[in-house]
């Protein structure tokens, strides 16, 4: 494919790289070069879009002038990390992508327990040079997960209980504003702007690196899955409702329903599987708060043993391979009264094929214990966390695959308590930025995010994510109705 095949209007790939060629260490990739189709891929199969150029960046110094080039022609620019994202947010047609996949640099400081990743590190990459330190960091359930969106807009995982988000262990960020200017962000330095990345995603510039804190973790912890046929699910449900009601932060668990992958060896009827790790070192506290669900929801199979923490973190990788075709929903909510537990069975027993599933994170501890206006991340208060999730390979599958996880989320989202978790949040046409943007954030956070917009990023270059408007304007109170702009 040639770059004719783009809009006769569009800027010439080959101008792009004539005019960045001698600015940046970068590869520069078009349509016409041998390794394009395989460069412009996310891990979204649904997502199938043909950048102008890709600039996958060899130095953090390549970012500025990418940000320049994009500005100066007036394109879209979309910014990859791992590229994980189930919106498709690192991929744009006719545009520019800045792939920062290279700038994968791991630093830790095992004495003051702190982590040092650039911008394109993985999950893998930060749990691989900490686990020989015995430390870890908050991180999520997927090991190629980018650590830069995943910071951005929160990090849910198996340690949300003990330690928080990704984001609440994140202590300083170097950023590279649109301007070009590099500005570090902390509590102390630049202090606004480190409150809007944690959890405002890339809305105010690119994070060149992050600066974590790390936690001791032993170096085989308690982990492990109890698994229940569709007979014991209404039992355990309600089981787990009483268990998670008075758990020390350690024990931090997710609760899922799905078509096990073959490779489980588990058959191909919907299960649920109750995951658990514990982050201290009591290993008999351990084993005494697990045996409480095993007796009070005596699993079918079970398997605990405990494993190096890279392997549990890498466990499920197997079920969201790059390439899949993936659409989420997501919302908190904090009982599972009676009406919640008959949704979700009902929507889980409808589930008879391998490729949707649903996750219910536990959270509360030390995810809790945030204030809720220290963050953007939106409803510290959320007993649970649930995330309904497609990952099939037919696109002749596509439509009604979308439309049960839009109508299980729908009705999810009448029984929730409010809340929407970025990076559980899937591409939607149509809609409205600023209406999605105050259902995440609320009024309050949107204004105080909206005003680092306009000092950061005035003119919405970094426009290619979950946006933040320039501009809200609310009248009202609690039925406010807002209006922004976005471009």
């Amino acid at each position: 494919m040639t770059s004719s095949t783009f809009p006769e209007n569009s800027t010439d790939p080959r101008r792009l790289v004539e005019d960045l060629r001698t600015d940046v260490e970068a590869d520069l990739i078009v349509d016409t070069d041998p390794g394009y189709d395989d460069a412009r891929r996310v891990w979204n199969g649904m997502i199938d879009r043909r950048p102008l150029l890709i600039v996958r960046a060899r130095a953090t110094g390549d970012i500025a002038p990418t940000l320049a080039l994009a500005a100066r022609h007036r394109l879209p620019l979309a910014v990859r990390g791992g590229g994980h994202n189930v919106a498709g947010n690192g991929t744009v047609d006719a545009g520019i992508v800045l792939d920062l996949a290279a700038l994968n640099t791991v630093e830790v400081d095992p004495d003051a327990r702190t982590v040092r990743a650039l911008a394109g590190a993985t999950m893998a990459d930060i749990d691989r040079a900490t686990e020989p330190y015995g430390l870890a960091v908050p991180l999520g359930v997927v090991s190629a997960t980018g650590i830069a969106g995943l910071t951005l807009g929160g990090g849910v995982g198996w340690q949300t209980r003990a330690y928080g988000l990704t984001l609440d262990a994140m202590v300083a960020a170097d950023v590279v504003t649109v301007a070009g200017t590099r500005v570090r962000a902390s509590a102390t330095e630049n202090p606004e702007l480190f409150w809007g990345l944690r959890g405002g995603g890339g809305n105010f510039g690119v994070v060149s690196s992050f600066t974590f804190r790390a936690h001791p973790l032993p170096a085989r912890p308690v982990t492990g899955n109890f698994v229940y046929p569709k007979e014991q699910w209404a039992a355990t449900l309600a089981a787990y409702d009483e268990w998670t009601r008075d758990l020390p932060d350690e024990l931090t668990s997710i609760l899922s329903v799905l078509v096990p992958p073959p490779a489980m060896g588990l058959g191909s009827e919907p299960l649920m599987l109750l995951g658990f790790a514990w982050a201290g070192t009591d290993t008999d506290r351990a084993r005494e708060v697990i045996d409480r669900m095993r007796r009070a929801a005596p699993p079918a199979i079970e398997a605990d043993e405990p494993m190096p923490w890279t392997a549990w973190q890498s466990a499920v990788d197997g079920v969201f391979p790059k390439g899949v075709r993936g659409y989420w929903k997501n919302t908190s909510f904090d009982s599972l009264d009676p009406a919640v537990i008959d949704t979700l069975l009902r929507r889980g027993a409808e589930q008879t094929w391998l490729g949707t599933a649903f996750d219910i994170h536990h959270m509360g501890g030390a995810f809790a214990r945030v204030a809720e206006d220290d963050t953007p991340f939106p409803n510290r208060g959320a007993r649970f966390w649930l995330n309904i999730y497609g990952f099939w390979t037919d696109p002749a599958d596509d439509a009604e695959r979308v439309a049960f996880v839009r109508e299980f989320g729908a009705e999810m989202a009448v029984l929730g308590s409010g809340g929407t978790y970025v990076n559980f949040l899937g591409a939607e046409s149509g809609t409205d930025p600023v209406a999605q943007a105050l259902a995440v954030y609320g009024p309050a956070k949107l204004e105080r995010l909206a005003a680092l917009k306009r000092e950061y990023d005035p003119e919405n270059l970094l426009r290619l994510n979950h946006n933040i408007p320039t501009t809200v304007t609310r009248t009202g109170s609690p039925g406010d109705t807002a209006t922004g702009d976005t471009q």
